[in-house]
């Protein structure tokens, strides 16, 4: 389990620097092409800070549903576990909101990923406050007040959290095919530009690394207590 975090994990930065890097060179349209590999809203006419609003709110949502939740559910019920959620996640990506005619069979799907990753979700954010120690009680706010606005009950707090934690401001208008959402700001900072994907993609590697450790520490003591 440990191993498939790793390589979620490096996949999820490496998506994401391939973004930050042509916003960096000025190639706006590579950029645009690169997103939907990271979010489903449409790329289309958005500009460089709105591109990098996307990707560090992708990396916040993808640490929980990525990293965390299949390192937690690998805890919990071994390699059922972990697979049991990466299956529900797998088919609430693919038809949780995107089609009329599985409507019904979608609510399901995001109804039992949103149960699966909830204790995930608040862990990670647990975790952020833990690996930015001076932006914990900013971290906590954001989580307590802002999260519960967001249509998600998870990923708003991975959000919040991150938002907390880079000292940006996330949220507002997207786009998906033909449908809008406006989503209320989560942290009080100043909006996310391009040099905000790279602290994003480090928080979400320092999270990693919490809970690698945090689970190695849990692996040790069952084998003490069983001994």
């Amino acid at each position: 389990m440990a191993t498939s975090s790793a390589v979620a994990g490096r996949a999820l930065a490496v998506a994401a620097r391939d973004v930050g890097r042509s916003l960096g060179d000025g190639d706006l349209e590579r950029a645009r092409a690169l997103l939907p590999s990271l979010v489903g809203r449409d790329p289309d006419g958005l500009g460089p800070d709105e591109i990098a609003r996307a990707v560090v709110e992708s990396v916040a949502e993808n640490t929980v549903d990525a990293i965390v939740a299949p390192a937690f559910w690998g805890a919990v019920g071994g390699a059922p576990g972990a697979l049991g959620y990466r299956a529900a996640n797998t088919l609430d990506s693919m038809v949780g909101h995107r089609s009329r005619r599985y409507a019904n069979y979608g609510w399901a799907s995001a109804r039992l990923d949103d149960v699966l990753a909830w204790v995930p979700a608040r862990l990670t954010a647990a975790l952020v406050a833990l690996v930015r120690p001076r932006s914990a009680r900013a971290v906590w706010v954001a989580v307590r007040d802002q999260a519960p606005a967001h249509p998600s009950p998870n990923a708003g707090v991975a959000e919040a959290a991150f938002a907390a934690a880079l000292g940006v401001r996330l949220g507002g208008a997207n786009r998906y095919g033909d449908r809008f959402e406006e989503r209320a700001s989560l942290g009080t900072g100043r909006p996310a530009v391009s040099d905000d994907i790279g602290a994003a993609v480090r928080l979400s590697r320092d999270v990693s690394g919490a809970l690698a450790a945090g689970l190695a520490l849990i692996g040790c003591g069952r084998l003490a207590v069983a001994r």
